[in-house]
């Protein structure tokens, strides 16, 4: 059995010691679970990419313990990216800050730049604090999932993508479910490179300033490829009105549909074998809890194709909305 509570003390020392050695772990963080490793070896890093079958010049975040660790790997921290910390730490945010040299140069995929992180989750916490007790600055960790597939919340999902081989920490359900937001701190105006738990307007009030759209000067980032999160089936995003008319026009003896739809929507269709139905929330920190678990149900069923009705608009359904548009492209 490759799966372990992520209490069990013996776990969290054999866990640290498996990242002390250079191999990969499996863990929770609140946002989604991650396939860790000791990012101060590129050799080690090395094979988060192999594994995941992810670029190479595709960046990962580093995950610290305590904020004395972001100065192993950051240059610099400016104001704003302090201010940041401190409301936002431990928690689901990603600062880009400048990179020192000479330090966590595989897990930043050569940029001179790099992702950093301090979990809230306890199991996450646990597993960093045992891994600096033995000499490891801090761990890279992705999602742990095979590289643009549906990011996993359980440890279930990620047994599934890399069975027995991999040591794994059950943390539960992850609480927030999408990756963290993550905020480009390189440049004198922070940019907002991809949105999270955490929305826009909520960090432009805890910077005092607008934040920056992504650009050419922006730093390449982890989740940003246009096509990333995809299940198996095909996605497709309907506003309401169109998804209306789609399941009329599917609804039994029209001969609409060749095989079983599935649909995600706060919009609830006419009973049918047709298709399977879960309900959106109406609140999106719920809808983003459950986003990739509804996901890997709908893949897991085997159906043909997967409608979703688009998100309200606002800000705080942003990091829903981000990872359905990838999804689907």
């Amino acid at each position: 059995m490759t799966i372990f509570a992520g209490t069990d003390a013996a776990a969290l020392r054999a866990a640290a010691d498996v990242l002390a050695r250079g191999g990969l772990v499996g863990f929770p963080t609140e946002t989604v679970y991650g396939l860790g490793a000791r990012a101060d070896d590129d050799g080690a890093v090395a094979g988060i990419y192999a594994a995941k079958g992810r670029p190479a010049d595709h960046p990962l975040i580093v995950h610290v313990a305590s904020r004395d660790a972001v100065d192993l790997f950051a240059a610099s921290v400016d104001d704003g990216a302090r201010r940041l910390m401190d409301a936002c730490w431990p928690g689901p945010l990603t600062l880009i800050l400048p990179r020192r040299p000479g330090h966590g140069e595989a897990a930043a995929a050569g940029q001179d730049s790099i992702g950093l992180r301090m979990p809230a989750h306890p199991v996450a916490q646990a597993l960093l604090q045992a891994a600096a007790r033995r000499g490891v600055a801090g761990v890279a960790a992705p999602s742990a999932n095979r590289f643009g597939r549906i990011s996993p919340t359980t440890a279930a999902h990620v047994a599934a993508e890399f069975g027995e081989a991999l040591l794994v920490l059950d943390g539960g359900a992850c609480p927030v479910g999408i990756e963290s937001a993550i905020v480009d701190c390189t440049r004198p105006r922070p940019a907002l490179l991809r949105p999270g738990q955490l929305d826009r307007l909520q960090l432009e009030r805890l910077l005092g300033q607008s934040l920056a759209a992504p650009d050419a000067a922006s730093p390449r980032a982890p989740g940003t490829l246009e096509s990333h999160y995809a299940p198996q089936a095909p996605l497709r995003l309907f506003d309401t009105a169109e998804l209306r008319l789609a399941l009329d026009a599917a609804a039994p003896g029209t001969g609409g549909l060749a095989g079983a739809v599935a649909v995600y929507s706060r919009l609830v269709p006419a009973a049918s074998k047709s298709w399977m139905h879960r309900p959106m929330p109406a609140d999106a920190a719920a809808a983003a809890h459950e986003l990739f678990a509804v996901l890997r149900e709908f893949d897991g069923a085997g159906v043909a194709a997967i409608w979703v009705e688009q998100p309200p608009a606002g800000a705080a359904w942003d990091g829903v909305r981000d990872r359905l548009q990838r999804a689907a492209a």
